[in-house]
């Protein structure tokens, strides 16, 4: 297994490096990402903590740095001020990843993650990001259509300043500039977006619940859900997130079940990120659907055997994906 192994990791090094196709990431609120540890929250005491892990962060962001460690290239823009817009700057200039940034007034948030080592519960701080007018995140619009991307993705909430709608606006500027959208948010937002359509969906079963107007959805009828999104042309393929049990990849043609692999789970922080990082690569390699989602929950997966911020390593991500090849079929939802 480990010759098998070694043999498949120099095949991706070799031959899958070379980003085919441009990719351009849009994180509208950023953040600074600090993690730590201590052994027990217990109120009102002085908590020793260890050493603290800071990375650049935000949904686009995340996307970027994954497709980075996949051996791929992308654009990460954002808009950022103070100290910890610099800070991102920095950290993402060290990791070799191409940025276009909106400076802006006030300080860019920062977020912090603390797992109780005792437990291994973790307990996840998100504070509000900076407040962007809708000007500048327009100019952050002007920045993406001078780089004419093949891809762009959006990901994560939106800032305070902005209306819910304004991924819609996303939406529609894609098109313009013949940009396939790939969105990763929710609520109101995503609901937004997927009225003016887009190219791909990333939904959980709770947010593809509120897509279709009901209240709750089974795992069984999460294709013929994803299906009606696609009819009504609100996007050509829906790739539903079922957390443990892998994905569900629905596209007008195909519907398959890509079962995840059993891993330690030691954070979930920026999970979905890193399978949204693996499902572009594999599209901007243009794979076949089966593949794209192959690769994204094995980068999702991958991510989760990580402490704190940190997102996955390329090792465990060949691993996890030679497993889902080789022996997925069988653990497969449509086999239960």
């Amino acid at each position: 297994m480990q010759e098998l192994f070694n043999q498949a990791k120099q095949l991706f090094l070799c031959g899958y490096k070379t980003n085919k196709l441009k990719i351009v990431t849009l994180t509208l609120n950023p953040a600074l990402d600090k993690s730590t540890e201590t052994a027990k929250l217990i109120p009102e005491q002085k908590l020793r903590c260890s050493a603290m892990r800071i990375d650049a962060g935000g949904g686009g962001i995340n996307v970027s740095k994954g497709i980075k460690t996949l051996g791929g290239a992308s654009t990460a823009v954002y808009p950022a001020g103070g100290y910890n817009g610099l800070m991102i700057g920095q950290i993402l200039e060290q990791a070799g990843i191409e940025t276009a940034v909106l400076e802006v007034k006030g300080d860019t948030r920062e977020n912090l993650s603390v797992t109780e080592s005792s437990t291994n519960q973790q307990y996840r701080f998100t504070l509000p990001g900076v407040e962007l007018s809708e000007a500048d995140a327009d100019r952050c619009l002007e920045v993406i259509e001078q780089i004419q991307p093949a891809y762009l993705v959006a990901s994560g909430s939106l800032p305070p300043g902005l209306p819910a709608v304004y991924y819609e606006k996303v939406a529609a500027f894609a098109k313009k500039i013949n940009a396939r959208f790939i969105l990763d948010t929710s609520g109101e937002p995503l609901q937004a977006a997927a009225d003016e359509g887009l190219f791909l969906l990333k939904p959980n079963l709770n947010e593809l619940s509120a897509l279709v107007g009901v209240d709750k959805l089974e795992t069984n009828d999460v294709d013929d859900a994803a299906l009606s999104i696609i009819h009504q042309g609100k996007c050509e393929m829906v790739i539903v997130s079922l957390g443990a049990q892998g994905a569900m990849l629905v596209t007008k043609n195909e519907v398959k079940h890509i079962p995840a692999p059993l891993v330690k789970k030691q954070s979930t922080v920026g999970a979905g990120d890193s399978m949204v990082a693996g499902m572009v690569w594999a599209l901007s390699q243009q794979k076949a659907p089966k593949e794209i989602v192959e690769w994204g929950v094995a980068c999702g997966s991958a991510a989760t055997m990580n402490k704190g911020t940190e997102l996955f390593h390329l090792d465990d991500v060949i691993k996890l994906l030679k497993w889902i090849q080789l022996y997925g079929e069988r653990y497969r939802l449509d086999n239960f």
